[in-house]
């Protein structure tokens, strides 16, 4: 995308609280954009919704595959009601015992199949799955960093994608974030 990929989470961050009705700052938000957008059954219908439009434009993006993945985005983040700031979706749906899956709120075998999503509309199934189970309660800009980077459809490159899916791994398990190249040599 032509900002930074933290610029744009940014920017998605704040869309979505523009968004959100909150009665204590007498913001009314919009109801009905996310009920039509929580509707869309593919990520090229919610290309179609005006408030996908108006991410598209903030975020500056132009070619396909951003403003598939910002549709992809919106369209998952419209399931969210609440910022949940600081605990990774993938801890949050993991085990409360690293060693059993059991206590999950996600299943291991459910966490595999979002580990293998590859197409914009498998993500947008399997995410809007996991904020059901989550309580529509996550880290906003968590999610939608991690939304953005997954899908392998239209990538040249899908390191980036392979490191979020790693980082997800082991934040599922508490197993901690993984070291770095960079890290070992500083």
């Amino acid at each position: 995308m032509p900002v930074s990929h933290k610029e744009t989470v940014r920017q998605v961050v704040n869309w979505w609280y523009g968004l959100q009705p909150d009665m204590e700052k007498k913001q009314p938000g919009d109801r009905a954009a996310l009920a039509r957008l929580r509707r869309c059954g593919s990520v090229t219908e919610a290309l179609f919704e005006p408030e996908t439009q108006a991410l598209v434009r903030k975020c500056g993006a132009r070619q396909d595959f951003e403003l598939s993945r910002l549709a992809l985005v919106a369209a998952v983040l419209a399931h969210v009601r609440a910022n949940r700031a600081g605990v990774s979706m993938a801890r949050q749906i993991g085990p409360v015992d690293s060693g059993d899956g059991a206590t999950a709120l996600c299943k291991p075998v459910r966490f595999r199949r979002l580990l293998d999503a590859a197409t914009y509309d498998d993500c947008l199934r399997a995410f809007r799955r996991l904020i059901v189970l989550a309580g529509a309660e996550v880290d906003v800009a968590d999610l939608a960093c991690s939304v953005m980077l997954w899908p392998r459809e239209n990538t040249r490159d899908d390191l980036p994608g392979d490191q979020v899916r790693r980082q997800w791994v082991y934040h599922y398990w508490n197993a901690g974030t993984p070291e770095t190249t960079a890290d070992k040599t500083n």
